[in-house]
C-alpha cells in the first residue's frame, strides 16, 4: 500500500449515513477519497484529482435535473 498525505477532509450527515471527502497525496498525485459509511459498512471510491472538474460538473448536472422534477 502506498503512503497518502491528507491534505484536507470534509464530513457531511445525511440521515443514518456519513460521508467523509479526503483530499489526499501521494507519490502518483493527488485524488480525492469519497467514503460512505453507513452503520460501520463502508464504501469507497477514488477520484483523481485532475478530473474534479468533470466530476464536479457532473454532479451539477445531475443536481439540476434533480432540482427540475
Amino acid at each position: 500500500m502506498v503512503e497518502s498525505d491528507l491534505l484536507h477532509t470534509e464530513k457531511i450527515l445525511a440521515d443514518r449515513k456519513t460521508f467523509f471527502l479526503d483530499l489526499k497525496e501521494n507519490s502518483r498525485g493527488k485524488v480525492v477519497k469519497i467514503t460512505e459509511d453507513v452503520g460501520g459498512n463502508r464504501d469507497t471510491i477514488m477520484v483523481p484529482a485532475e478530473i474534479l472538474g468533470d466530476f464536479i460538473a457532473a454532479l451539477t448536472d445531475i443536481k439540476d435535473t434533480a432540482d427540475s422534477r
